[in-house]
C-alpha cells in the first residue's frame, strides 16, 4: 500500500500522539526537529520514549516514523537511539544533502525500516539522485519552506516548478516511490490545500506532508484515482481482455501500449 499522507506531531506534545494515531493518516511522524524548540529537545526525546514503552501494539494504526534532528546537531545521535524500538517503521532525515550521512543512517536501520531523506537545501537537491539510491530509502520528501529560505526564493509557487519536476524525475531514475511534497502552511484554508494537492499530483508527486489532522482527508482523496479515470481504465482493460490483441478503440480513441499501461497503473493505485 502506497502512503499518501504524512502527519507531523510535535515530539513534546504527548497529548497529541494518541489522537494522531487515531486519524486516517498513512504515516504519523513524531517530530524531534522543527516542531520542538531547542530548550525542549530533551523533553521531547523522553516523552516519545515513555510513550513508546506504553504502546507496544500499534498494528492496524498509521505507521509510525521519527523525524530526527539534523546530523550536524548535538541531538542527532541520541535521537537515532529511538529507532531501535520495534514500533518505529521508519525515519525522516532533515536537511539531507550528504550521501555519506544518509548511508550512515541507513546502516543503523533494520531491514524492515524505511528512510525518507528530506530535501530542504540546494545542496540536497543537487545530490538528490545519489541520495535516493541509498539502501532503505523508500522515497524522497521535499521541504519546500526551508528550500525557499536556503535558495533565496521569496515563496513557494511556480518558482519551484523546476525543482519539483527534477525531484520526481530523479526519484524515477533511482527506482524509488514518487516523492512527498511539502506542507501547505495555512491548514485552515481547505481550498488552497486542494489546489496544492492537485498541483502536486500533476507534477508526479505521490504524497504530501501534513501539519494538522484536518488536512489528511483532502490529501488522501487528492492522491486517489479520480472516478472518471477508474471508469476509463476499467473499460480499457475489459476491451483488451475481450479483444485478445490487435487494435482496440475505447470511447472512439485508439488504445496503444502507453495508454494500456496508464490504465493498468490506475487500477493498481485503486488497490493500494
Amino acid at each position: 500500500m502506497r502512503d499518501k499522507s504524512y502527519l507531523f506531531v510535535p515530539g513534546d506534545r504527548a497529548e497529541r500522539f494518541d489522537k494522531a494515531m487515531g486519524t486516517k493518516a498513512s504515516v504519523v511522524i513524531l517530530d524531534l526537529e522543527d516542531a520542538v524548540a531547542p530548550e525542549n529537545k530533551d523533553l521531547a526525546l523522553a516523552t516519545i520514549g515513555t510513550w513508546l514503552q506504553r504502546k507496544r501494539n500499534l498494528a492496524g494504526l498509521p505507521r509510525l516514523f521519527i523525524r530526527v534532528n539534523d546530523v550536524n546537531t548535538p541531538w542527532y545521535e541520541r535521537d537515532c537511539a529511538l529507532l531501535r524500538d520495534p514500533s518505529i517503521a521508519g525515519v525522516m532525515l532533515p536537511k539531507a544533502q550528504q550521501v555519506q550521512a544518509v548511508t550512515a543512517l541507513s546502516d543503523m536501520l533494520r531491514p524492515d525500516q524505511e528512510l525518507i531523506p528530506l530535501i530542504e537545501t540546494v545542496a540536497g537537491w543537487d545530490s538528490a539522485r545519489n541520495i535516493a539510491i541509498v539502501a532503505r530509502v523508500s522515497r524522497l520528501a521535499f521541504g519546500s519552506v526551508d528550500f525557499c529560505i536556503d535558495a533565496g526564493i521569496a515563496e513557494d509557487g511556480e518558482q519551484l516548478n523546476f525543482v519539483r519536476t527534477s525531484l520526481v524525475l530523479q526519484s524515477r531514475l533511482a527506482g524509488v516511490a514518487p516523492p512527498i511534497d511539502g506542507v501547505s502552511v495555512d491548514f485552515r484554508n481547505e481550498e488552497q490545500l486542494k489546489r496544492d494537492v492537485s498541483q502536486s499530483r500533476k507534477f508526479g508527486f505521490g504524497a504530501k506532508l501534513c501539519i494538522h489532522p484536518s488536512q489528511i482527508e483532502a490529501v488522501n482523496a487528492g492522491f486517489a484515482p479520480e472516478p472518471a479515470d477508474i471508469a476509463w481504465a476499467e473499460k480499457v482493460i475489459l476491451a483488451v481482455a475481450e479483444k485478445g490483441g490487435g487494435a482496440i478503440a475505447v470511447d472512439g480513441k485508439l488504445i496503444d501500449k502507453p495508454l494500456l499501461l496508464r490504465a493498468q497503473k490506475i487500477m493498481e493505485a485503486c488497490h493500494q
